[in-house]
């Protein structure tokens, strides 16, 4: 029997030392009024080996758009892999079916991966970035394909031989919503089909087939500045298939999911998680979907998203804490962002600057424009910031003179928060690489074509 090739991914999400999720898509045939059973099929091997594992099956779902996530499991830490993934028809179901069958693989392209590190000294190097926007034009007939010569680049430096340890996608991966103008998505097989097309681009595809992919979401995985135009009917109509859609493409690799052998299980009821690499532990919010646009209590996290954040932050692990948001927490003085939750932000900040919580790092974008910059909470407690976006945005970009670069936040504790160290402002299409140590964080920043813009680093105090 042929293993087919996959229609979407495969996706290599959420990597620890010894176990990798990897998301793939069949085909969707009907037969009979039905989709036909489709089955995911994947085999691995350490590099250097000449024979793979037995081949392992999991289910492609109709319900999520005929995808699937396997896990591997049991792997070495820091260790090289090779494996092939792929699908097939089968009327049986997956745990009938015979793990020894005979399958030919011809067809099915070899791909190499890397399990994390547990040791909290490790340095790792991370790519991230957010804003793709990929224009549909003329109904639909022509998409425009410059977004993906950003993944060309990050690929270019990869095969140079420059370790990219994982990338992180910070929201906006799709725009549903075509500017809120021309036919936005508002239904289940609307945003499937976005993302369908969107996540095929040659070179994200091959990027995200090797390197562990972190995602989370924000206005433009539902429509523009969700929810401040949501109408009733939008709150059960459209906000469920968006959110749907981006369980299916986005979430179901992450560690949101739980894990029942190789396989994930479960229905999320957050769309935040957390995991840690090397010398780094990483927080990616849901600053998008928990919001409360009540003017007497306004939140952009629900409580228990609050309560997780700052238990995780004054868990005393040593590492660097990684806070990954959609939206940047001081840059921009829009309502959109932090600034327009600004109670939450102290409540955030004052619990970094009060327990003194050493090597805080945010990670964000939104805002079609790179940048870093420190902000100094008291004389023992400083945090970074890095800002990068617009992977892709076809329009004019904003100027430095939109930022706050310089000199005291808002707020509304007695409290000085003083902004330092600032960068130069990027507003080009681009992509971040950030090494981080134990010690300190470089920051560069590149553009879409892969031209080194500037290099800024800081050092942990």
């Amino acid at each position: 029997m042929d293993v087919q090739k996959l229609t979407v991914g495969p996706i290599v999400g959420h990597t620890s030392s010894n176990i990798v999720r990897i998301f793939g898509r069949a085909e969707l045939t009907i037969y009979d009024a039905r989709p036909r059973k489709a089955h995911g099929v994947i085999r691995y091997r350490k590099v250097g080996k000449s024979d793979f594992s037995s081949p392992s099956y999991f289910k492609m779902n109709p319900n999520f758009d005929l995808t699937g996530v396997t896990v591997l499991v049991g792997l070495e830490e820091n260790t090289s892999y090779e494996y092939q993934m792929g699908w097939f028809y089968s009327e049986l179901d997956t745990k009938d079916i015979d793990v020894q069958k005979l399958l030919n693989w011809q067809n099915i392209d070899c791909y190499r991966i890397k399990t994390a590190s547990s040791d909290s000294t490790q340095s790792r190097n991370l790519v991230f970035g957010s804003c793709r926007y990929v224009l549909r034009l003329f109904g639909g007939l022509w998409w425009d394909d410059r977004s993906d010569r950003t993944f060309k680049s990050i690929l270019e430096q990869i095969d140079s031989g420059k370790s990219v340890d994982q990338v992180i996608m910070c929201g906006d991966q799709i725009y549903a919503d075509d500017l809120n103008a021309i036919g936005a998505d508002d239904s289940l097989d609307e945003y499937n089909k976005r993302y369908r097309k969107v996540l095929t681009s040659k070179y994200l595809r091959r990027l995200m087939s090797t390197t562990p992919t972190y995602m989370t979401l924000d206005d433009h995985e539902i429509e523009d500045n969700w929810p401040e135009s949501a109408s009733a009917r939008d709150w059960v109509t459209k906000f469920p298939a968006a959110i749907h859609a981006y369980s299916t493409y986005q979430a179901s690799h992450s560690p949101l999911f739980e894990l029942n052998g190789n396989r994930i299980t479960g229905t999320p009821t957050h769309l935040w998680y957390k995991y840690h690499d090397g010398c780094c532990d990483f927080f990616v919010c849901d600053t998008r979907t928990e919001r409360n646009l009540n003017k007497d209590s306004l939140e952009i996290i629900g409580p228990r998203q609050m309560k997780e954040l700052k238990g995780w932050l004054c868990d005393g692990s040593g590492r660097v804490k990684i806070i990954v948001s959609s939206v940047p927490p001081y840059e921009s003085e829009s309502t959109d962002k932090w600034y327009g939750f600004i109670s939450q932000r102290d409540e955030m900040l004052e619990c970094i600057r009060i327990n003194e919580v050493p090597k805080v790092v945010f990670l964000s974008g939104d805002i079609h424009a790179c940048m870093a910059s420190q902000l100094a909470l008291n004389d023992n407690t400083t945090v970074t910031s890095v800002v990068s976006s617009a992977f892709f945005w076809p329009y004019p970009h904003p100027n430095r003179r939109s930022f706050k670069l310089s000199g005291h936040l808002d707020t509304l504790t007695a409290s000085k928060y003083k902004v330092k160290k600032a960068s130069d402002v990027y507003p080009t299409d681009a992509f971040t690489k950030l090494h981080v140590s134990e010690k300190r964080i470089r920051v560069d920043f590149y553009s879409r074509k892969g031209d080194k813009l500037g290099t800024k680093n800081y050092n942990f105090d």
